[in-house]
């Protein structure tokens, strides 16, 4: 039974937050695996997060059936799907369509990020530097080492890691194979989206189309919510834009939300299995307001400084993390609850466990166990 969408303009319904986690698990494919195939998977959940090269492979056996990592490496290959700096300025491996469509719609903000190494960038004419770089990197892909070091030549008295970020900012650069590749190591090196696929950059697109695919893929969700993910600013006017086309609800505490009006908002009470994201995923962090998917209580519990851990939904929710370790052939996963797991909970953590080990590993043997790993100094 779906969740009561009825509302009126001055009594708009409110939805739980257990609601709004049935509605995100939902749509980013996570209450049940789906079928669709690795690249469709990636344009409908508009990137996967991919600050390390395993994480997008993860995200998606927790989604799909069957999922073989090796379709998401071949897409990789045949330039079907890359790695670029998008949202909030973070690496992602997005489909070559919404790479050469999403940077153009971020790059104004990539251009205000170099306000933070104004400091390091004096004297550089930025214009001129993004001219050298893409001159580099188009004649062939650069490892960062080497393009720092060509940089430098040109303006010695810069910071050199100012210049890379500079690069990085101005230019849409992708981080060629084998970068990236299932069970294949490569340095990071860079050249231009354009150059890598063949064509050229969409000119910025209107943010009306992302804010659909956005709902379709994160929502309900408020304005504020977009933003942060996005990592973009001042798009109130885009959803009063869109308004009569969408739904609006309001969450516990008062704040409006958007929504597809086909959009699918399942009972807050459909069961939900347990799933192991890693260490980073877009659910996480798709939201301003993320209780939906994180309580309170746990808010920042998925790593301890700059160590991330893979976080395990269980009922829908962050409730442990967990990581993998090798000795010999045993690959032994160690899930660290946060909070008192039920038997049957245990059981069905165990039981997914050992499928994605049997699926996302080479090693022969497994063993899944339950215990503490995780200091956080409370």
């Amino acid at each position: 039974m779906a969740a009561k969408t009825h509302r009126t303009a001055a009594h708009p319904t409110v939805l739980s937050t257990r609601a709004l986690n049935r509605a995100t698990l939902d749509r980013q494919l996570l209450l049940r695996r789906s079928a669709m195939s690795a690249k469709d998977a990636v344009a409908h959940l508009l990137g996967l997060q991919a600050q390390n090269t395993k994480p997008p492979y993860f995200q998606l056996y927790a989604r799909l059936t069957d999922f073989d990592p090796g379709e998401l490496s071949a897409l990789m290959e045949s330039r079907e799907v890359v790695r670029i700096v998008t949202l909030r300025s973070t690496l992602h491996t997005h489909t070559a369509d919404d790479a050469l469509t999403l940077r153009p719609l971020v790059q104004a903000a990539r251009e205000r990020e170099l306000k933070n190494f104004r400091r390091g960038l004096e004297g550089v004419d930025l214009d001129r530097l993004a001219a050298v770089a893409e001159e580099l990197v188009v004649e062939r892909p650069r490892p960062v080492k080497e393009l720092r070091e060509e940089l430098l030549a040109h303006w010695p008295d810069a910071d050199p890691l100012a210049l890379t970020v500079a690069a990085r900012c101005l230019l849409p650069l992708v981080q060629v194979t084998p970068r990236g590749m299932w069970g294949r190591g490569g340095q990071v090196a860079l050249t231009t989206v354009e150059h890598w696929l063949g064509r050229p950059a969409e000119p910025v697109p209107a943010p009306d189309a992302t804010v659909l695919r956005y709902l379709g893929a994160f929502g309900p969700a408020s304005v504020m919510d977009f933003q942060a993910w996005a990592g973009l600013t001042r798009t109130k006017e885009v959803f009063e834009r869109l308004r009569p086309r969408l739904l609006t609800f309001r969450d516990e505490r008062g704040v409006e939300l958007f929504d597809l009006p086909d959009a699918p908002r399942p009972d807050p009470g459909t069961p939900a299995p347990p799933r192991f994201l890693p260490e980073f995923d877009n659910l996480l962090l798709g939201h301003a307001d993320r209780t939906r998917v994180i309580s309170a209580v746990n808010k920042g519990r998925n790593g301890v400084g700059n160590q991330a851990y893979g976080s395990v939904l269980i009922d829908g929710f962050f409730d442990a993390v967990w990581r993998v370790e090798r000795e010999g052939g045993t690959a032994i996963l160690t899930v660290q609850p946060l909070r008192n797991l039920l038997r049957d909970e245990r059981t069905e953590i165990t039981e997914e466990a050992a499928r994605m080990l049997a699926a996302m590993t080479d090693a022969t043997d497994h063993d899944v166990r339950f215990g503490t790993f995780l200091d956080y100094g409370d």
